[in-house]
């Protein structure tokens, strides 16, 4: 990461990188999930999922492993840098689904990580500085694939929020966005960005980084002529579970993969350097 990355990260708990993917490679990766939108249900691959029934977008599950063009960008040589740092040289991929966000979906509401003391859950998101460098344990990287203009809706972040020592509370913004009984409001839409609330409007190529302990959503979809597509990459340290999981993917989906991707997703321990970081 650069000394000016560092600190915006630090600082905001995101960081909007610009062009990342550019002609041929950007066009491979938007044609790709273009031919995964448009399969068949009973045409999709073992270990792969179209769910369209999600409150807040259509999922396409494990997207990542559909094509080579979408494989590629988990070990982007442009973000690969940035995922060993904050990760303190252990990445460790944990999925990476293609969501596909449309008028008509409701407001996602405000949320970040796990909440509660580690004491409580060992699994919590954790946020620090060490040696001069941001070291986070649960991270998502998002590839977009279409353009977002303001006022178009999408996502919406709380700067500063990773390093919050309070709980969220719903009544602060978008307070109907929940059910009384704690659950999402599917009935809710607003495309309103009230002070203190950030709408990130990255273009086709581009990709946003968060840490998962940012309190992030999405905003209503506006258009009615194009959809907001990005493929979510998410990733943790090697030696953390997953919801108690040491697995996230099942054998049809790593069939698909190369070995540098099957190693990338992989457990391992605390004190083991993958392959793929010692040779980068």
């Amino acid at each position: 990461m650069t000394p000016e990355q560092r600190y915006f990260f630090d600082l905001t708990g995101y960081l909007h990188l610009k062009g990342v993917l550019q002609g041929a490679e950007l066009k491979a990766a938007q044609d790709a999930a273009q031919r995964y939108i448009d399969t068949p249900l009973e045409e999709v691959p073992a270990g792969l999922e179209i769910n369209l029934e999600r409150e807040h977008f259509n999922w396409y599950i494990n997207a990542f492993a559909f094509d080579k063009a979408l494989e590629a960008l988990t070990l982007h040589p442009k973000t690969w840098p940035i995922l060993k740092e904050l990760t303190d040289d252990r990445p460790r991929l944990t999925s990476g689904n293609l969501m596909v966000d449309v008028h008509g979906k409701p407001f996602h509401p405000l949320h970040a990580g796990v909440p509660g003391a580690p004491a409580r859950n060992p699994e919590q998101g954790r946020y620090s500085t060490v040696g001069g460098k941001v070291q986070c344990n649960d991270l998502v990287f998002f590839f977009y694939l279409t353009d977002v203009y303001p006022g178009d809706g999408g996502l919406i972040i709380l700067p500063g929020s990773h390093k919050s020592h309070f709980d969220y509370p719903r009544s602060l913004f978008y307070s109907e966005s929940y059910t009384s009984e704690g659950g999402y409001n599917a009935e809710y839409f607003s495309t309103k960005v009230p002070e203190g609330v950030l709408n990130v409007t990255p273009k086709a190529g581009d990709v946003v980084i968060i840490s998962e302990l940012v309190t992030h959503g999405a905003l209503s979809w506006v258009p009615k002529d194009r959809d907001r597509r990005f493929l979510t990459l998410r990733y943790m340290q090697q030696h953390e579970s997953v919801r108690g999981s040491l697995d996230c993917f099942s054998p049809e989906v790593k069939a698909r993969l190369a070995p540098e991707t099957l190693e990338l997703a992989a457990p391992a321990s605390f004190g083991h350097t993958k392959e793929i970081v010692a040779r980068s």
